[in-house]
């Protein structure tokens, strides 16, 4: 690529293409050696902002006349984010499910010095209170937690779907 330097004869060459109104392709070509972008750059640092216009744009277009028309609103339900991958489900709330105390046998608790892989790793309580404990219940293959314990912490993705909010008045 060769590099080429703007001598000022090339210069006033430019200033009368640009004033006679060609494109900065057209006069690149006209040029040679010679960049669109060259001539773009040369021209916004020369300051070169009036053309000639052609008598094609210079005179204003018609318009065609259009009947007058009524707008008219439609009113939609208002979204807020990006929706555009957002989907539209409708979700019938259910009850929640009845909670059932899981007593664990006084026999059964472990401290946690205690625990080891085949016991459930559920903590119950207040760490920081003495009645702190561990369920220590049978764990299942591979996994921390008893049968109980599992289907609390490993809940199918459908259930853990958020419900979609009610509309606000």
């Amino acid at each position: 690529m060769t590099v080429m330097t703007w001598t000022d004869d090339r210069v006033e060459q430019l200033k009368k293409l640009w004033e006679g109104g060609l494109s900065a392709s057209q006069i690149a070509a006209e040029l040679g050696n010679v960049t669109r972008n060259a001539v773009i750059g040369k021209v916004h640092r020369l300051g070169l902002s009036g053309r000639a216009k052609s008598p094609s744009s210079a005179a204003p277009r018609q318009r065609k006349a259009r009947p007058a028309q009524q707008m008219v609103r439609v009113a939609r339900p208002m979204a807020r984010g990006n929706t555009a991958l957002a989907h539209n489900y409708e979700v019938e709330a259910e009850p929640d499910p009845i909670a059932y105390d899981n007593i664990v046998p006084i026999s059964q608790r472990l401290s946690l010095v205690e625990l080891n892989e085949a016991t459930c790793h559920w903590p119950i309580g207040d760490p920081s209170s003495p009645e702190f404990y561990f369920c220590g219940g049978k764990a299942l293959a591979g996994a921390p937690y008893c049968a109980h314990h599992s289907r609390i912490a490993y809940q199918p993705a459908s259930d853990r779907r958020r419900a979609v909010p009610k509309p606000t008045r």
